[in-house]
């Protein structure tokens, strides 16, 4: 897979950093450049590490590097992942839980960790399913840590200036750009095949 799948499949798990990030961002006072900084740190590095692990763990599967059986059913597992993924995120939009918007004057550094802590076991999957694929290490590390600043800022602002309506967007964009990967893996499946 190319930088594009790559692209896609980070963009739709880092949606959901970005919709969490909104609903941060509605019940701010003011952002702290500073502490959005220290945010941007914290999401980068823990996404890495989840990223990390997943990728590491997935390549213990495979005993041999150009098993064609192996590589097959890491696709299949690849596919899954990706549309479990998905559908996590669509039914997160469905639900479309409501925040109850009151001002605070910073956000409670305690409850950011255990949100990012939340969404590390599905950063942890995509790692997996990106290790099954074969993809390259390095540029998974550069796009998780652009995306992950980029969706930081720009979720924090989004819900500072216009509130959390916007979150369910993210989601489904981010369940469309899932299950786009998920389906180029199969084509580029059955082109093999072939």
């Amino acid at each position: 897979m190319g930088w594009i799948e790559l692209m896609l499949i980070v963009a739709g798990i880092s949606l959901d950093i970005f919709a969490a990030m909104e609903c941060q961002g509605s019940l701010v006072q003011k952002v702290d450049k500073k502490q959005l900084s220290l945010i941007c740190l914290i999401v980068a590095v823990w996404q890495l590490i989840a990223l990390f692990i997943g990728h590491f763990l997935s390549g213990l599967l495979y005993r041999e590097s150009d098993a064609t059986d192996e590589f097959f059913i890491g696709c299949i597992l690849a596919v899954v992942i990706f549309f479990c993924l998905g559908v996590r995120l669509l039914v997160k939009a469905v639900k479309n839980e409501k925040v109850f918007e009151r001002r605070n004057d910073k956000l409670e550094l305690k409850r950011f960790i255990w949100m990012v802590g939340g969404t590390s076991f599905y950063t942890f999957m995509a790692g997996a399913a990106m290790g099954l694929l074969h993809m390259d290490f390095l540029l998974i590390l550069i796009f998780i840590i652009v995306f992950s600043v980029v969706f930081v800022i720009a979720g924090m602002y989004t819900g500072y200036h216009f509130g959390f309506e916007h979150k369910t967007k993210a989601y489904m964009i981010g369940t469309a750009l899932l299950w786009i990967a998920g389906i180029d893996v199969v084509v580029r499946m059955l082109n093999h095949a072939i």
